[in-house]
């Protein structure tokens, strides 16, 4: 299984991660609440490198 390291720090840290986040959800077609919003099953093949599922798509 592949996973990410990501660490932030300091306001600028902060802002920088959260635009991260709200990018990848968006390329991966997930809503702010964590349920996948999109069509097509190739998005989700690897999508355990960002995400738990447990229902809900929560950021690891």
């Amino acid at each position: 299984m592949r996973e990410i390291l990501h660490i932030q720090g300091g306001q600028c840290g902060n802002q920088i991660g959260a635009k991260f986040w709200e990018v990848v959800c968006a390329e991966h077609d997930i809503d702010p609440t964590g349920r996948y919003q999109g069509d097509q099953v190739l998005q989700l093949e690897r999508i355990n490198v960002y995400y738990n599922d447990d229902g809900l798509f929560q950021l690891r």
